[in-house]
């Protein structure tokens, strides 16, 4: 099980539970096309955005296998929402879990994402005792395969093609680390 003490602050994020307030923020850049293009949803419209809130906000705990745990990523100095982590605990047996991360356009390229991101792998190996968390994207995504990179994840599998998304073949990206392997030498 894991209860993260939150909120959770690095040196220039604040990562927090998702609130009802966070609904114009989040919608700002879940209705943008490329913020959408790599990810398996559309862009988004408010009332949709309102839905997906409402169950990001519902979580703030793992107690089983099958869950995920979303949290809000806010710049410590204006508080302003930037991006989502998320923890997804894929096997209680095998001690498996999955990264994921969306951020605003307008935050890429700051680091951001890996220093979020960081904090999310630390809460699997640490919180949930996980032995290895994956991340996928989408092959063309080479930003999100850059983060990957810089959080110590190994390359594992590039899928040719093996989903339809979007109504065309795309290739998936497979990225792993494992517990012994955290935190990568600096």
């Amino acid at each position: 099980m894991l209860r993260p003490d939150l909120p959770i602050e690095t040196s220039r994020l604040v990562l927090r539970l998702f609130t009802p307030d966070d609904l114009t923020e989040l919608h700002s850049f879940y209705s943008l096309p490329e913020v959408a293009r790599f990810l398996y949803w559309e862009p988004r419209d408010l009332v949709q955005v309102r839905t997906v809130l409402t169950d990001k906000a519902a979580t703030a705990e793992l107690t089983d296998e099958g869950q995920v745990l979303c949290l809000a990523v806010t710049l410590r100095e204006t508080g302003a929402l930037i991006g989502e982590v998320l923890l997804f605990w894929r096997s209680r047996e095998h001690r498996q879990g999955e990264i994921g991360y969306v951020f605003h356009p307008g935050h890429h390229g700051k680091g951001y994402a890996t220093e979020a991101t960081a904090e999310v792998l630390r809460l699997g190996f640490e919180g949930l005792d996980l032995h290895r968390i994956v991340a996928r994207c989408d092959g063309r995504n080479t930003a999100s395969t850059k983060v990957m990179e810089r959080l110590g994840m190994r390359k594992e599998a590039h899928l040719v093609e093996n989903e339809m998304v979007k109504g065309e073949w795309t290739d998936e990206i497979v990225y792993a680390v494992l517990r012994r392997e955290w935190p990568p030498a600096r």
